[in-house]
């Protein structure tokens, strides 16, 4: 779970620098790279709920 969190951290920390980057810079990069960053950053935390949501059905008593 640190992992997790730790990537969390690291995510923000980059969408927060591209957009700062892009403000100073005016180059549209910046801004469409923060883009990706949060798309991905959304996808992966699904993918990881699910993943949870799916381990704690299995482990339901039947």
């Amino acid at each position: 779970m640190w992992l997790l969190r730790l990537l969390a951290a690291i995510l923000v920390i980059g969408i927060g620098v591209s957009l700062l980057i892009y403000t100073f810079t005016g180059n549209r990069y910046y801004l469409g790279l923060s883009g990706r960053l949060l798309k991905y950053g959304i996808l992966f935390a699904l993918l990881v709920f699910a993943l949870m949501f799916i381990e704690r059905l299995a482990i339901l008593p039947v």
